[in-house]
């Protein structure tokens, strides 16, 4: 999965994995840094459960504040 993957993609959420392949860590680190709220870009908890929003994710990765979405 690539930057270029998830801007191609129409899912509203995105998994921890597929953050962590972008990212190019272990996806659990990113559910721990979610649990600590300490994730640099938006999220939601449900639960046990970790969702990134895609579009607010990418505007991180492209730098932006995702505003201008």
């Amino acid at each position: 999965m690539t930057l270029d993957d998830l801007r191609a993609s129409d899912k509203a959420f995105l998994l921890p994995r597929e953050v962590a392949m972008v990212l190019k860590c272990d996806p659990h680190l990113v559910r721990i840094e979610a649990r600590d709220g300490t994730l640099p870009f938006p999220f939601v908890r449900i639960g046990t459960r970790t969702k990134i929003p895609r579009l607010p994710f990418i505007a991180w990765m492209e730098g932006r504040t995702g505003s201008e979405n």
